[in-house]
């Protein structure tokens, strides 16, 4: 007898797995804070550009208040790379309180919008790298076996929690 989970009609996959230039895959998109412990993810297909998913990211980032008594505190810097280098976010993102930190592409043509100052805090992006880095160390989150969406973010979220365990 068969039930409905063991037949699986269409392509031998699940959602939020998109195409890219190697084969099919998923993207993950981390908010860290300085210390490299995960604040708030999103995971979607690998087809959307990462400049696009940046804003669902940043909703789920849940920041404790240092206080009861005040208003719970936000991000006001982003650390990103040169994906992100795009006039528009930049203003969707001022309009939010969110500083973009980021290196403008090689190839710009209009004029540039921060100076070298603010770009000495790209130099702590090693913090974000070894992030994904300890991700990675996780073999479901390597490799996904997973086909449903909710699993496979599901144990992200355990492994955020197992880094931020260790961080303590």
């Amino acid at each position: 007898m068969l039930r409905g989970c063991d037949v699986h009609s269409g392509e031998k996959r699940g959602d939020r797995i998109g195409k890219t230039k190697r084969c099919k895959g998923t993207k993950l998109v981390v908010v860290a804070d300085g210390e490299g412990v995960p604040r708030g993810l999103c995971v979607e297909s690998a087809s959307p550009h990462e400049s696009t998913l940046i804003e669902a990211t940043l909703a789920d980032v849940n920041v404790p208040r240092r206080d009861r008594r005040r208003s719970p505190r936000k991000v006001t810097r982003l650390i990103y790379d040169r994906a992100a280098d795009s006039d528009p976010l930049r203003k969707r993102l001022a309009e939010r309180g969110v500083e973009l930190i980021c290196p403008h592409r090689v190839n710009r043509r209009k004029p540039k919008l921060q100076d070298g100052r603010k770009l000495r805090r790209y130099r702590r992006r090693w913090k974000i790298e070894r992030t994904f880095a300890w991700l990675q160390n996780y073999r479901r989150l390597a490799i996904r076996y997973e086909r449903k969406p909710q699993l496979f973010q599901a144990f992200v979220h355990v492994a955020c929690l197992l880094i931020t365990l260790k961080r303590l």
